[in-house]
């Protein structure tokens, strides 16, 4: 099960999604769909039958979204953080072979559409969280275990 933490910048970014399908990309498709039925038959209308298509999508997110957005926690930054890896810290870590990564620990509902985050519920989020500077992390892969020094940890952006 996915955690319900969100970061506030998260959760803006996913309250304008809904608001942008609910009240732009919705009512343009529907008079889309509207304009493609008044052609007469549907049965062979590429308009009609893509834009019903995408009004479904729309509804699926918007609905996901309302109910996601009711589930979810902000988790804004507070200064008993500092210097300690939790949550919506930025984080950069250095493996044995010289590997470097920085990534933000963020809820799973805002890591789809970033490269530098991760979700709080993955392995690498879960083996950092409240360690700090120096500190090294053993991290279960697929692969085996790597081990991973913290480099640092900032909570702004």
């Amino acid at each position: 099960m996915k955690a319900n933490l969100i970061t506030r910048e998260g959760y803006e970014a996913l309250q304008h999604e809904l608001e942008h399908l609910w009240k732009e990309k919705r009512p343009d498709v529907t008079q889309k769909v509207a304009w493609a039925a008044s052609l007469g038959d549907r049965s062979e209308n590429a308009d009609y039958h893509y834009n019903k298509k995408l009004l479904r999508e729309i509804d699926r997110r918007v609905r996901y979204l309302s109910k996601r957005l009711e589930e979810l926690r902000i988790v804004d930054y507070s200064p008993q953080q500092a210097g300690k890896v939790f949550f919506g810290a930025w984080v950069e870590v250095e493996n044995d072979d010289g590997d470097i990564k920085q990534f933000r620990i963020a809820g799973p509902d805002e890591i789809y559409s970033r490269k530098d985050y991760i979700s709080i519920d993955s392995p690498m989020a879960r083996a950092l969280l409240g360690k700090t500077v120096d500190d090294e992390a053993n991290v279960t892969t697929p692969v085996g275990t790597v081990v991973w020094c913290i480099n640092s940890i900032n909570y702004s952006n």
